[in-house]
């Protein structure tokens, strides 16, 4: 913000005199008004001495004004009069910095590079962001993002998307086929038997052009995942966060962001879910990319038939072996029931944890592992 600064500011003793002259009252008068030595009047008047808050209480006496209203006036002569700091134009780039980015976390994850000289440090921000300097807003790419769509996309969520952005684009990729990656999911259905499997589907979906990368999230980001695409709506990028390290969260989030994929979602609007998979979302394409998740892990009409079969009384033997028949580890199958029959306590044995089995061969950033930083 520009602020207006006055050509020349008076001393406060002028004001005073003008007083006295308005009331016919001389110094003498007035010093034994206030019972202040002449002197104290005369160094006032002369400029000499500054107005204190004892002789601002007793000028407002006298003259029936506010204490505040020659402290005001002693304060902006002072002002005025000093030199502003060389360094209050870095002190007020630096404090927007802050304010707008996560500057802290940022430079702790090593997204960037920290540096005692403001100019360098900002300037790395700014590359970050892909802006030149403080009066553009960076300019994220349309996305379909699991995240709370009742708030607005928070600094913390921008920064995870564009460090996202920034790992897929180092990836070096061929063209995305849609009739690929179709053709692929009963491929991925024979990876969710074992935990193990899941670390062969960074290659499988590169066979397909779709990039894959994982970037922990920053606390209370609140946000699960993202598709968008690079190369101008050709070339898609599923980004998972992992904040949930269970082999159910996994599958069903990724299948979730590979419908968005087929869906051409993204491209050109945001689309956003409810962050931890509430049930109300806000448009079609996410009720699309939830129901083809859900039915991914378990197909529904087996799910209903399960369900029906067995409820309330749920079995760990009647569980396995409706894994095995639908050839699932038992953890996923865990996961959808649990949110079939609103249960989260159900079977949580069987939900096993993937992470360090996904990380292993997924270009990550975060979870113990060091993302590249020279992109």
């Amino acid at each position: 913000m520009n602020e207006i600064v006055p050509a020349e500011v008076f001393p406060p003793g002028e004001f005073l005199a003008d007083e006295l002259e308005a009331r016919g009252w001389t110094q003498s008068e007035f010093a034994e008004i206030i019972r202040r030595p002449i002197k104290v009047v005369n160094e006032i008047i002369a400029g000499k001495k500054a107005i204190t808050t004892d002789t601002a209480r007793e000028f407002a006496a006298a003259f029936g004004t506010s204490p505040q209203y020659w402290l005001n006036l002693q304060t902006a002569f002072d002002l005025f009069q000093t030199a502003p700091a060389s360094n209050t134009t870095i002190i007020s780039r630096d404090a927007w910095l802050r304010d707008r980015f996560p500057l802290r976390e940022m430079i702790k994850r090593g997204w960037i590079e920290t540096s005692n000289n403001f100019e360098v440090l900002e300037k790395r921000v700014l590359d970050f962001y892909g802006i030149s300097n403080e009066n553009e807003n960076p300019s994220l790419m349309p996305h379909a993002a699991k995240r709370n769509y009742r708030e607005e996309l928070s600094a913390l969520q921008e920064a995870w998307l564009f460090r996202v952005k920034q790992l897929a684009t180092a990836i070096r990729i061929g063209a995305y086929s849609e009739q690929k990656l179709r053709n692929s999911l009963s491929r991925f259905e024979l990876l969710m038997t074992e935990p193990e499997e899941i670390r062969r589907i960074p290659a499988l979906l590169a066979e397909c052009g779709v990039r894959f990368v994982i970037v922990e999230p920053i606390p209370n980001s609140k946000i699960d995942g993202v598709c968008f695409w690079l190369d101008e709506g050709r070339s898609p990028v599923i980004g998972l966060a992992l904040k949930w390290d269970y082999i159910d969260r996994f599958w069903f989030n990724l299948r979730h962001e590979i419908e968005h994929v087929l869906r051409g979602d993204g491209k050109e609007r945001a689309v956003v879910e409810d962050f931890e998979g509430g049930t109300t979302t806000r448009d079609a394409a996410e009720d699309a990319a939830n129901e083809a998740a859900a039915d991914f892990c378990v197909p529904k009409k087996a799910m209903d038939d399960f369900v029906v079969r067995h409820d309330p009384l749920y079995s760990n033997t009647s569980l396995v072996g409706f894994s095995r028949l639908m050839k699932r580890h038992p953890g996923i199958v865990a996961g959808q029931l649990q949110r079939r029959i609103k249960r989260n306590d159900l079977f949580k044995k069987f939900q096993v944890r993937v992470r360090d089995i996904i990380t292993q061969t997924a270009l990550t950033d975060g979870y113990g592992c060091k993302g590249p930083t020279d992109l």
